[in-house]
């Protein structure tokens, strides 16, 4: 028999019992002893009570949480599906329903080609001069234009009323936001403004493609008080669907070597011009503090619209004239009857101003380095006209030490 060492039984009755508070007492074999099992648990746990209370609370909390939730997204889908039944039955509703109760898809809407998202803002200010009869035209700015790529933007005012008087800004380089605070006049007598509509038209320059439009902004004068300067912001529009008729495009190569003040212009080749010009060539002319100075000319080529030169002519210019001079190219037929018609022409220098003004620039800031460019032909009267040439006049200027 073994001797448990601590332990000792106590009689009660004359029989050997274990003591009524000892946990190691065993339930009777059979029997199960819930009524002492949470008892038991609670006692065994190391924890607080208060901490057991705070738990169970928790829990509680949390699952009564999760079933209202689940309430909730059974209420919802059971409303949704009379309005899911409604939208399947528009196509049977009365006349009187009207479209506005069916919203278009967001996507649709971003899209949309006509939408201010995609062809951005423009800032604009309007001055009309009642005693000159003209209107100030203020480019301000443009904000948010068309993305997808870099943008080299410019723009182009002109008014309905004169198709051959136009401005263009000079380009800005890598930005949706030029600022060009630029302003034109256009001559408009006071009884045509109300029929008289004011466009500005927003393009991407490539040197060596077509000019993609980003937008533009028509705008009726009649619609506008000119009583007062005004300057708002007004939303682009999509380009229009047709182009105004062009007179062909020219492509030519400057190059200015400050030290020699040699300008040299390389004719390389005309497109677009109109079909049925019998020998087309171009005249190369120089004009200094507005009077014809010097002159070139390409020889021609018979029966083509897209004619071919690929010919250079230098011109001895010191650096001191050099923002004197005037650059003109103006593509002329020789037809029949020997008699020459200017189909177009294109002014440089630095009254110039859009495209040909930025060429002119390049040029002088690319020193030694031809610099080549496509160029829309304008209309010859209008060249003339901002030319305002004087008399010709025999100039001898000192020229530079090579």
């Amino acid at each position: 028999m073994l001797h448990l060492h601590g332990w000792k039984p106590y009689q009660q009755g004359g029989k050997m019992r274990h003591p009524p508070d000892s946990p190691s007492a065993l339930a009777p074999a059979g029997t199960t002893a819930i009524p002492g099992l949470i008892p038991d648990l609670i006692a065994g746990t190391p924890w607080p009570r208060w901490a057991l209370i705070a738990g169970a609370l928790a829990a509680g909390v949390l699952v009564v949480s999760c079933l209202v939730c689940a309430a909730c997204c059974c209420c919802r889908r059971h409303r949704k599906k009379p309005r899911d039944k409604e939208a399947v039955g528009l196509g049977s509703a009365r006349g009187t329903t009207t479209t506005h109760l069916v919203q278009p898809d967001v996507d649709s809407l971003e899209s949309s080609p006509g939408g201010a998202q995609q062809w951005g803002r423009l800032q604009l200010s309007l001055e009309y001069d009642f005693g000159s009869q003209e209107i100030r035209v203020g480019l301000r700015h443009a904000a948010n234009l068309r993305p997808g790529g870099t943008v080299d933007p410019y723009a182009r005012v002109s008014v309905s009323t004169q198709s051959g008087h136009r401005h263009e800004t000079k380009v800005h380089r890598g930005t949706f936001c030029p600022v060009f605070d630029e302003t034109c006049c256009f001559h408009i007598p006071q009884a045509e403004l109300p029929g008289t509509t004011l466009q500005v038209q927003l393009f991407n320059f490539k040197r060596f493609s077509g000019h993609e439009p980003l937008g533009e902004l028509r705008l009726p004068l009649g619609t506008v008080d000119l009583q007062h300067v005004l300057e708002h912001w007004y939303p682009l529009g999509p380009p229009a669907a047709a182009e105004p008729e062009q007179v062909g495009e020219l492509c030519f190569s400057l190059r200015y070597v400050p030290s020699s003040g040699r300008l040299t212009v390389v004719v390389l080749e005309a497109r677009g011009l109109r079909p049925g010009l019998a020998e087309p060539y171009v005249k190369v002319q120089l004009m200094l503090n507005q009077r014809k100075w010097k002159k070139r000319k390409t020889a021609t080529r018979k029966g083509t619209a897209a004619p071919y030169f690929n010919e250079a002519f230098t011109f001895l210019v010191p650096f001191s004239q050099v923002q004197n001079v005037d650059l003109v190219l103006a593509v002329w037929d020789r037809g029949l009857p020997l008699r020459a018609e200017p189909v177009g022409k294109v002014h440089l220098g630095a009254r110039a101003s859009g495209q040909p003004l930025q060429h002119w620039a390049d040029m002088l800031a690319h020193a030694r380095r031809p610099i080549a460019q496509w160029h829309p032909l304008q209309p010859a009267r209008e060249v003339d006209r901002v030319l305002a040439l004087q008399p010709r006049l025999r100039l001898h200027l000192p020229l530079p030490h090579s």
